[in-house]
């Protein structure tokens, strides 16, 4: 493990804010097992504690072990994730309620196709509360020097990933019969509308 990462594994599991990066932008992420990770990480971005955050997990699976109730939509969720997505999932059992904002009955969840020091964070720890690394209503990082120097200096560690596509994730609201966009972004409309629409 990178010395990097190792200290940005570190900060997590103690409950600081660390900036890495993704498959789509450079995000904010600090431990989604315990609320105080929200606080730190709302706290440092300057976000209402209404909104809600994603659960970003490593793999499928390690998803699906942390929200068992989504194996019924697991198929769905496969068809998307890993990949430059965020679903917007039911969530009965109001698990992490401290990340879904005003509605703990939906979840929001990804699963990014990592490589590098990315994915080699997110495999050790398992899974993040996280949120793209800028500031409210700011552009969304494509490199680590676009990332608010105010956030940089506020982490507990920072892990440089090189240039990243700079696009955020698409959000897809699964909750109804029907697929919403809520957000088009890296992930193609399209693309995941068919995939989605497959038996």
């Amino acid at each position: 493990m990178s010395s990097a990462v190792e200290a940005a594994v570190t900060a997590i599991r103690a409950g600081g804010v660390v900036v890495i990066p993704t498959d789509t932008v450079y995000g904010l992420a600090a431990t989604a097992d315990r609320p105080g990770g929200r606080d730190a990480l709302y706290a440092l971005k300057g976000r209402p504690t209404t909104q809600p955050t994603a659960l970003v997990a490593a793999t499928v699976d390690a998803l699906l072990g942390l929200v068992p109730e989504l194996e019924t939509n697991a198929t769905r969720i496969r068809a998307l994730l890993p990949g430059p997505y965020t679903l917007v999932v039911a969530n009965p059992a109001h698990r992490f309620e401290w990340l879904c904002g005003e509605n703990p009955a939906a979840i929001g969840v990804r699963v990014p196709d990592l490589a590098g020091l990315g994915a080699e964070l997110l495999s050790a720890v398992g899974a993040v509360a996280a949120t793209s690394a800028n500031l409210p209503n700011g552009h969304e990082p494509r490199t680590l020097g676009e990332v608010p120097r105010e956030l940089r200096e506020g982490a507990a560690a920072v892990v440089d990933g090189g240039e990243l596509p700079g696009v955020a994730s698409t959000v897809l609201d699964l909750t109804g019969e029907t697929p919403r966009v809520l957000r088009a972004g890296a992930g193609s409309v399209d693309a995941a509308l068919a995939r989605l629409a497959t038996p």
